[in-house]
């Protein structure tokens, strides 16, 4: 805490400064990392660099499960179908229509948080919660898949292939291949999502949340507008996991119905935070490097082995079962996560 010195009729005084606000030094520190990690691509292999840009997707795919399911409390096991939407709105928009990809990650954005709020409203209005509302969410990804996957409007299994443009353009969020421009949209894009979590948590509606989520019929029984804050909370989840969708599709250049709505992305928005801290602010940045980290090693394995592993060359699944172990290993160990442990364990 730092002092300040006031002038005045009885000579200098020495006041203490107040400390920052919990939210002013989270939002510091995000600024410093972000400042941090803006050279990364310049320094970073293009093979290493990839990785850095699929680590910032996890992250904006992390924070956005976190703020239903962490902050709000309600397990979401279907975020894949708010990525898809975002995926999939941005991706016909611009194939069909030629708009912009940031005007398509609005839509996106949009469209996901209006199938968010539907979906919940009928959770909440029929008492869906714990594993039932988790079932509800799969439920609905997948019913997004199968329709995907059979309408000609979607085109069906195919999917959408980006049309590659002359030139870099930002609008167009098209670059040259292994350019660091893309990172840098990424960490633009993944920083807000960390900073919108952070000024959310911290907010009246925040605190509303939270507390819906420790005790619901507490809250309800203070006046507290449950259902509001609820909707409120799924829409904002789903609105952040469409950017991830919507940049995605930018990056690879292509999306189908797995890709999209397949089962593999809800657990790739799951397992970060599970890994780092649910609940936490920081828990998905950790998550997030840790799973981006851990996928290259694992497709490093299956691609060229050694002689004692070569049994796994040309499979598939090992990222799978590496996520089952570290996830089995965190719950045991680690029932709160990195950060949440390591937090209990500063505050003890």
């Amino acid at each position: 805490m730092s002092t300040i010195t006031i002038a005045g009729p009885a000579g200098a005084e020495k006041v203490k400064a107040p400390p920052l606000r919990p939210q002013n030094r989270q939002l510091a520190i995000l600024a410093v990392l972000v400042l941090v990690a803006i050279p990364l691509p310049l320094v970073l292999p293009p093979a290493q660099g990839a990785v850095a840009v699929r680590i910032l997707i996890f992250l904006l795919m992390a924070v956005g499960w976190n703020i239903m399911s962490g902050f709000g409390g309600m397990f979401s096991f279907g975020h894949a179908a708010y990525f898809g939407l975002g995926a999939y709105t941005s991706a016909y928009l611009l194939v069909k229509h030629n708009v912009s990809p940031w005007i398509g990650m609005v839509a996106g954005m949009a469209a996901a948080a209006a199938a968010a709020v539907l979906i919940g409203y009928f959770s909440f209005r029929y008492k869906l919660q714990g594993a039932y509302f988790a079932l509800a969410t799969f439920a609905f990804a997948e019913m997004l898949r199968l329709v995907v996957t059979s309408s000609a409007f979607a085109n069906k299994a195919v999917g959408f292939t980006v049309p590659l443009i002359p030139d870099s353009s930002l609008w167009m969020l098209q670059f040259e291949a292994d350019s660091p421009a893309y990172f840098w949209v990424a960490l633009v894009l993944a920083g807000a999502a960390v900073a919108i979590s952070i000024v959310f948590l911290h907010s009246r509606a925040g605190k509303y949340v939270t507390a819906i989520r420790d005790d619901e019929l507490a809250a309800a029984s203070l006046g507290t507008p449950v259902m509001r804050h609820k909707l409120m909370t799924v829409a904002l989840s789903a609105a952040i996991t469409a950017v991830a969708g919507t940049f995605y599709t930018q990056y690879y250049l292509f999306v189908n119905p797995e890709l999209g709505f397949g089962s593999a992305v809800s657990i790739q928005a799951i397992v970060p935070v599970v890994i780092g801290g649910i609940g936490t602010i920081w828990g998905p940045v950790v998550g997030a490097i840790i799973v981006g980290s851990l996928t290259d090693v694992t497709a490093t394995l299956l691609r060229t082995p050694p002689e004692f592993l070569g049994f796994l060359q040309g499979r598939s699944g090992l990222d799978v079962v590496l996520y089952a172990v570290l996830l089995i290993l965190i719950v045991r160990l680690l029932p709160k996560g990195i950060v949440g442990t390591i937090a209990a364990r500063w505050r003890r």
